[in-house]
């Protein structure tokens, strides 16, 4: 069984077209689950609906206690890509042994469309969970990097590997 984290982010942002905001009203999980045709065993749990900026220490202790409480040992997190790494940081500093967990993100909102890259960077994470060893893991633009050799290059809009 894989288990999904959900946090937010901009992954699961939606848009008022009215007023031309980005706001979070539910996950989009599901919906991407189902729409995928995915066979996979997914049980998803909502921890937070946040922009990850607005992560406090308070809810990041939630999503590493969440991730040593979970019973399977593969989980991914869908989390807001300007704080991923400090996530990932304190996942992999914590007491978890021996599960995968890998962080993803979108850069643009899964509400837009076809021109979101959530449904991708969510299908590579379900296949890296499968086959990684375990770890910490950030999955981002269809590649994969450790969680401490990784940096968002926020003038591209890409993770880049640090070398």
């Amino acid at each position: 069984m894989i288990k999904i984290f959900i946090t937010g982010g901009t992954f699961d942002k939606s848009y008022d077209h009215i007023n031309g905001k980005l706001y979070f009203e539910k996950t989009h999980l599901p919906k991407m689950i189902k729409r995928s045709k995915c066979k996979l065993d997914i049980k998803t749990e909502t921890i937070l609906l946040k922009d990850s900026l607005e992560i406090s220490e308070t809810d990041l202790f939630k999503v590493v206690s969440a991730c040593e409480n979970e019973i399977s040992n593969k989980i991914i997190i869908t989390h807001g890509t300007d704080t991923m790494t400090k996530t990932a940081r304190n996942i992999a500093k914590s007491k978890i042994k021996g599960k995968t967990v890998i962080l993803t993100g979108a850069m643009i909102p899964y509400a837009f469309g076809s021109s979101s890259d959530g449904f991708f960077n969510l299908g590579c994470a379900l296949s890296f969970v499968q086959v990684l060893k375990p770890g910490v893991y950030i999955t981002m633009q269809g590649e994969y990097f450790d969680w401490d050799k990784v940096k968002k290059n926020k003038i591209m809009g890409v993770f880049e590997r640090i070398i």
